[in-house]
């Protein structure tokens, strides 16, 4: 599931972004005049939930920085670290409230919606939940891909599925005919999920882009959701530069970089102070599941 900024194109267009921002410096242009001028707030958390672990990375690999290099060494504490979490903080405070600390999961869905959020960073589900509470804002709402940053732009994969048949289970013919079924079918499972799921594999949901330019469930233009398209390049892995690990899960499950940014825009320690606290939680993770031989580097 590709992760795209989703904007209100009614507010961002007297600031001068009609077709939302494209890079971090135009969000933060565009952002602190519309809460000056309209009151409306940015959408982006630093909590301890999904979407700020999701964003937050997001920002970081715009700035060349990352958790863990290629090898699996932990490199999180860097210039480019800092320069990431010294921009978020001014974006807190000229264009966020203190509610961005605490929210949950739904909450930026949820403001959006309510026409309350001038800009956030998720998959589609949130749109689609405002076709059916609130068209109005609905149709004002419209997208982009993932924000140029001094170094790249890149999102992370909003929600990425694994099935797993444990040695234990007792049906294992079963569940692995269900999951060819599942996986040979998958075009059942975009279109139901009115094209929130995609496949790994192309071929096997031959009229996704087909559906991505003409969306089939009503939105307004149609082709809302074409760029969509083109998300492989802009989407990676949780992890990124490196693959994917236990150490990466359980940094992601204790919300490390959330905190790291938190502590900083609220003024609870400095951006380098924040940044060297969380490479040592970082690295006493990732020296555990090293031990265990579950991480490379």
């Amino acid at each position: 599931m590709p992760d795209p900024g989703n904007y209100r194109k009614s507010l961002w267009e007297p600031v001068g972004f009609p077709n939302g921002p494209t890079s971090w410096d135009e969000l933060l242009k565009g952002s602190a005049e519309i809460k000056k001028s309209k009151g409306v707030q940015l959408g982006l958390g630093m909590s301890q939930e999904i979407d700020s672990n999701m964003v937050l990375r997001a920002l970081m690999w715009s700035y060349g920085a990352s958790e863990q290099d290629e090898n699996e060494k932990v490199v999180l504490n860097s210039p480019e670290t800092v320069a990431a979490v010294e921009y978020m903080t001014k974006l807190y405070k000229d264009s966020m409230t203190p509610e961005v600390f605490s929210w949950n999961a739904a909450s930026n869905n949820q403001g959006l919606v309510a026409g309350k959020l001038s800009y956030i960073v998720n998959s589609i589900s949130a749109w689609r939940t405002a076709q059916g509470q609130n068209p109005t804002v609905a149709d004002d709402v419209f997208f982009v891909p993932a924000l140029k940053g001094p170094k790249t732009a890149l999102a992370a994969q909003h929600v990425l599925y694994n099935w797993i048949v444990p040695n234990h289970a007792k049906g294992v013919d079963a569940a692995k005919e269900f999951l060819l079924h599942y996986t040979a079918n998958f075009a059942s499972a975009t279109y139901n999920s009115k094209l929130y799921d995609f496949s790994a594999w192309d071929k096997l949901t031959p009229s996704r882009n087909a559906w991505l330019a003409s969306d089939p469930f009503g939105s307004k233009p149609a082709d809302k959701l074409k760029f969509l398209q083109d998300a492989l390049p802009w989407s990676t892995n949780i992890g990124h530069p490196g693959p994917a690990s236990t150490a990466i899960g359980e940094v992601f499950n204790t919300f490390v970089i959330p905190n790291m940014f938190a502590r900083a825009a609220r003024g609870e320690a400095s951006p380098q102070q924040a940044v060297a606290d969380a490479e040592k939680q970082v690295k006493a993770v990732f020296d555990k599941w090293r031990a265990a031989g579950l991480v490379g580097g």
